[in-house]
């Protein structure tokens, strides 16, 4: 059975998504007490935590599958496979036909892999997967234009302050989220871009990318003033920004003799009028988040991915075609991965059938080789004894030559004769031995090649058995072979 638990933006807000991760860990560690699971695939993005399980012995009745946890979504069988085809083809994405999953579900199957619990059946689903992720986005139009959640959260901002042109940006993580936007707000004509990230050489990468600078995280605080717009999306476990942080920034930016304030707002609200700014936008893509609501005490518009909804909205109205032919090719790929999972089923069935035959060709080709090796031994008898033949003749030729002078013409001929004859019967032995010295060859190809016919008709009968969901037939062909 497959089995898919999770929690996703579908059902639940950025705040749940933090939450309940804890809740979906632990509902993973019962079914692997439970049933000692070593086959799984996990996916994490900024919106969804999914864990695939591959196992069979669980039941479809079992305690375990049906949670307490309203949160927590539990699909198994055919509706856990079909979700993770629509999901490698967009179609479960906050923003439809986005590209990005795609490569999430690849990282996340090459993890497993590496780590040694990606098992084949599990390598067969996430194949097939990747491969339905491709064909949708090759035979409709379910990704074309601009979309991705960072290519959306720069359209928020947009509308948020209305034009970002000649703005500075501050994008904090350089990771597949920090690319995404850093590369879609590169298409508008910023003063400047600032790329912080924790591991510096990924922070000079995408900078040089983008002609924009590179800084370390820690000296986050010398750009956050001058930033018009922060995007955040990085992997970080903690808060990273929040009001402290920013009201230690303005302190050390303004010093008390130049302007004595009250309150902390009352310095923010400072800092923006003496340096003519507009407010500042903040949208944090991270999960769990990055910037911590407080913020919003000073006057800055803070937005999570929560507010990328109405957009995937507007985006899943325009592509409502593209979604429907989408699905036709999803369905169309589930009949054949289901076949496929048929078949995988009675591999093992069919390599014991076809080491049998093996065993009994080998068998059969031994007792062959020793009936042609005997006969021929009988024709290099028949050989010698021919060749005495030739060797009489020519002294008969002989000794007429040495008792007359002239040549005994009617004897000789017939000694010639015999002699030719004798020699073309010697070429067919000749040709014959020739033959033999080949023929453990001949007859080992020949024994294969009915051997395979045979098998693949076999073969054929027992997937096609499989297929039609002939149960009754596959446990008296595992009967017969004594396969377990």
């Amino acid at each position: 059975m497959i089995i898919n638990i999770r929690v996703d933006h579908k059902f639940a807000d950025i705040e749940t998504l933090e939450n309940t991760g804890d809740d979906l860990k632990k509902l993973f560690n019962e079914f692997k007490n439970e049933f000692s699971i070593n086959e799984y695939v996990e996916i994490n993005t900024c919106n969804r935590k999914e864990i695939f399980i591959h196992n069979d012995q669980c039941v479809f009745n079992h305690p375990l599958l049906d949670s307490d946890n309203d949160n927590l979504i539990i699909h198994y069988g055919d509706s856990a496979i079909l979700h993770l085809l629509k999901l490698s083809s967009g179609l479960e994405s906050m923003i439809i036909g986005e590209d990005q999953i795609l490569g999430q579900i690849k990282d996340a199957k090459k993890k497993s892999y590496d780590e040694g619990h990606c098992g084949k059946v599990l390598d067969l689903l996430f194949t097939k997967a990747i491969h339905v992720g491709q064909v949708v986005r090759n035979k409709t139009k379910i990704n074309r234009g601009s979309i991705s959640i960072g290519s959306a959260a720069v359209d928020l901002a947009q509308k948020h302050l209305k034009d970002i042109t000649g703005k500075n940006v501050l994008v904090i993580g350089a990771g597949e989220m920090g690319t995404l936007v850093a590369k879609a707000l590169n298409e508008k004509n910023l003063n400047a871009i600032f790329v912080a990230n924790r591991t510096f050489y990924r922070a000079v990468r995408l900078a040089e990318e983008l002609n924009g600078e590179a800084i370390l995280l820690d000296d986050l605080n010398n750009k956050l003033i001058d930033a018009d717009l922060i995007i955040s999306a990085t992997g970080s476990p903690h808060i990273i920004l929040n009001k402290e942080r920013f009201i230690k920034t303005l302190k050390n930016d303004n010093s008390e003799d130049k302007c004595s304030l009250e309150n902390d707002n009352s310095k923010y609200n400072y800092l923006l009028e003496n340096y003519e700014y507009k407010p500042m936008v903040i949208i944090d893509l991270a999960n769990p988040r990055d910037i911590d609501e407080n913020v919003k005490d000073l006057g800055i518009k803070l937005f999570n991915i929560d507010d990328l909804r109405e957009i995937g909205e507007k985006n899943k109205e325009l592509r409502q075609k593209e979604v429907i032919q989408a699905n036709e090719i999803i369905n169309s790929e589930f009949k054949l991965l289901k076949n496929s999972f048929k078949t995988m089923d009675i591999e093992g069935l069919l390599s014991d059938i076809r080491i049998a035959m093996e065993k009994i060709r080998k068998d059969e080709f031994q007792k062959a080789i020793y009936k042609l090796e005997h006969n021929t031994f009988k024709k290099l008898i028949n050989f010698n004894f021919e060749s005495n033949n030739i060797t009489n003749n020519i002294k008969n030729i002989n000794t007429n030559i040495n008792t007359k002078n002239n040549i005994n013409t009617k004897n000789n001929k017939n000694n010639i004769e015999n002699i030719n004859n004798t020699i073309n019967n010697d070429n067919e032995i000749v040709d014959f031995r020739d033959m033999i010295n080949n023929q453990e060859k001949i007859v080992e190809n020949l024994s294969k090649s009915i051997v395979n016919k045979i098998f693949h008709n076999i073969s054929i009968n027992i997937k096609q058995a499989a297929l039609n969901d002939e149960d009754d037939v596959i446990n008296s062909i595992k009967c017969i072979f004594n396969y377990e």
